[in-house]
C-alpha cells in the first residue's frame, strides 16, 4: 500500500491509457511538404533507401495469425433527467427514481480489439480489458472468416486474457520468443487491429525495460516506439526472427492516440498465464501475506539499515503465511532462493510463481543480520479492512499530528492533521493507523509519543513509522524537529 509523500511524481493526468479497442475512426490530416526544385530533363534521380530492416517478409509469414477482436457488452442506462429541487426530500422522490429505472434501457455497447493464434485448434490471445466486461465476443480471421469466440480465462492483474474459436481445420500460429534477453534498441513489429481499421503493422525499437506504470502488481512492462493505438490491445509486438516477444496493451498519451510511447506485457510472464488459463481457466499464485515496499536511502537510515537494497516488509497479514514463518515488520528481503530481490516487483514475481502450497526461502535482513526463512505460500484470502476511532485524542503537535486509539487495541488512529505539518509533507492524513513507531509496537497513542521521545534522544533525523491505510500497511520515514 503506497503512501503518498512529497517524494513521489505522478504521471500527467490522463495521461497513461489503456489502448482500448474502438471502432471509431480519426480524420487523416496532410500537410504540405516543401517540394524540391525539378531536376533537369533527362537526369535519372537515385532516391536514398530508408534505414532500418524491411519487414515486408516477416509481416507477411506473420500476419495470418494476427485477428481482430470484437466485442459486444451493456451498460447501465443513465439517468436522462434529474430529480426537480422542489421534490427533493418528499415522498415523490422514491417515486420518481422508480419511474426512471423502470423506463431506462441499457445501452448496447460495442468495441474492438486485437489478439492472435497461439494454437492451431483456435487458442487466442488477447488482454483481458478487451474481453472482460463482454456480453459476446467474435474473432475475425486474416482471411476474412468472422468465427464466435468462447473466453476460456482471463487474468485481469496481468490483463491477459484466452479465447478459443472452432474453425473446423487447423489455423495460423505464431509462437512466443525470448523476453527475458530483449535488448534497448532492438527493432520490434506490432501488429493489430487499431482505431477498427484492420490488420496494421508498425515497426520501432525496444524503448526500454522494466516500465512500471501502475497497472497491477506485476508491472514489468516492455516500452516501445512502435506505433500503438486503440484497438491495438491484445496484439502481438514481434521480434525480428517472428516470435512474439510481448502482448500490447497501454499507451502513454495526453491525446489519447500514439506519441512514441506504447507497453506490452513480455511474453515470459504471458505465457505462464495462458498455461494456467488453457488448463484451468484462471490463474493460481502463492500468497505470502504481507505488503511490500521499495527501501530508500532515507528509509534506510531511518531502520538502521546501511544498504537501501532489497524490498521492505511494510506489514505483515495475521495469521498469513507470512507471519506463520516469522518474518516481522521491517524485515528487508534480499533473495528468493537463488533470485535476487531488488525491488517489490521481483518479490511479487517470485512469490506468483509458486502455487499455493508450495515454499520458497527467503533470505532476509532484520536489525542488519542476515538469515533464511522458509515459507510455505497460502491462497489469497478476501481484503481485510481497518477500524478505528478517534476518541481519546493525544496530541504530538510539533509533528502536525493528533492520535487517538483504534477500536480494535492495535495502533494508534491518527485523528487529525494539521495542514503544512512535517505529517502533512509526508503524505499522513486522517484515518491513517500507525502500527509501529521505531522500534516498538503501537498499541496506545502514548507508544509513540515514547518513541518519537527516545529517537530524538538517540539523535536520529527520523523515525520509522508502520502505516495502515485501507487494508494496506506501508513503512515511511517521518523527520523530527526539534521540540
Amino acid at each position: 500500500m503506497p503512501i503518498p509523500n512529497r517524494r513521489i511524481r505522478t504521471l500527467a493526468a490522463g495521461a497513461l491509457a489503456l489502448a482500448l479497442g474502438t471502432t471509431a475512426l480519426t480524420p487523416f490530416v496532410f500537410q504540405a511538404e516543401a517540394q524540391p526544385a525539378a531536376p533537369a530533363t533527362g537526369t535519372a534521380i537515385a532516391l536514398p533507401r530508408p534505414a532500418g530492416p524491411d519487414f515486408a517478409d516477416l509481416a507477411a509469414r506473420v500476419g495470418p495469425a494476427v485477428v481482430r477482436v470484437t466485442v459486444t457488452g451493456h451498460a447501465e442506462a443513465q439517468q436522462v433527467a434529474d430529480l426537480p429541487p422542489e421534490l427533493r426530500g418528499t415522498p415523490f422522490e422514491r417515486f420518481f427514481q422508480q419511474q426512471q429505472r423502470q423506463g431506462a434501457k441499457p445501452r448496447r455497447t460495442m468495441g474492438q480489439g486485437s489478439g492472435f493464434i497461439i494454437d492451431a485448434s483456435g487458442y487466442v490471445v488477447t488482454n483481458n480489458h478487451v474481453v472482460g466486461e463482454a456480453d459476446t465476443v467474435r474473432v475475425e480471421l486474416a482471411d476474412g472468416r468472422e468465427l464466435p469466440a468462447k473466453v476460456v480465462g482471463t487474468d485481469p492483474k496481468t490483463d491477459i486474457a484466452l479465447l478459443k474459436v472452432e474453425a473446423g481445420a487447423d489455423l495460423p500460429t505464431v509462437k512466443f520468443g525470448d523476453s527475458d534477453h530483449l535488448r534497448v534498441g532492438e527493432w520490434v513489429l506490432a501488429m493489430g487491429n487499431p482505431f477498427g481499421l484492420g490488420g496494421t503493422a508498425t515497426s520501432g525499437i525496444v524503448s526500454a525495460r522494466g516500465r512500471q506504470i501502475g497497472a497491477g502488481p506485476y508491472d514489468d512492462f516492455i516500452q516501445t516506439d512502435a506505433s500503438i493505438n486503440p484497438g491495438n490491445s491484445g496484439g502481438p509486438l514481434f521480434n525480428t526472427a517472428g516470435d512474439v516477444v510481448g502482448v500490447n496493451t497501454a499507451i502513454f498519451s495526453p491525446s489519447g492516440g500514439n506519441i512514441g510511447i506504447g507497453f506490452a506485457v513480455p511474453a515470459a510472464l504471458v505465457q505462464n498465464v495462458i498455461t494456467q488459463l488453457q488448463a484451468n481457466g484462471k490463474v493460481e499464485r502463492g500468497w505470502l501475506g504481507v505488503s511490500m515496499q521499495k527501501l530508500d536511502a532515507e528509509l534506510a537510515g531511518a531502520l538502521s539499515i546501511k544498504d537501501a537494497k532489497g524490498t521492505l516488509i511494510g506489514g505483515v497479514e495475521r495469521d498469513g503465511p507470512a507471519a506463520k514463518a516469522g518474518l516481522q515488520p521491517g524485515d528487508v528481503v534480499t533473495a528468493v532462493g537463488e533470485r535476487a530481490v531488488t525491488q517489490p516487483r521481483d518479490l511479487a514475481e517470485a512469490v506468483a510463481a509458486v502455487k499455493p502450497g508450495g515454499s520458497i526461502t527467503l533470505h532476509v535482513l532484520r536489525d542488519g543480520k542476515a538469515m533464511e526463512q522458509k515459507v510455505t505460500l497460502g491462497q489469497t484470502p478476501d481484503a481485510r479492512e481497518a477500524r478505528a476511532n478517534a476518541e481519546e485524542r493525544q496530541s504530538q503537535g510539533n509533528l502536525g499530528l493528533a492520535l487517538a486509539p483504534s477500536r480494535g487495541g492495535e495502533g494508534a488512529v491518527i485523528a487529525e492533521v494539521r495542514p503544512d505539518s512535517v505529517a502533512a509533507n509526508q503524505g499522513l492524513r486522517q484515518g491513517d493507523v500507525i502500527l509501529r513507531a521505531g522500534d516498538r509496537a503501537v498499541k496506545v497513542p502514548r507508544d509513540v509519543a515514547e518513541a518519537v521521545g527516545a529517537a530524538r534522544k538517540d539523535g536520529k533525523a527520523a523515525i520509522a513509522l508502520q502505516v495502515e491505510r485501507e487494508g494496506g500497511r506501508a513503512f515511511l520515514a517521518l523527520p523530527l524537529k526539534a521540540s
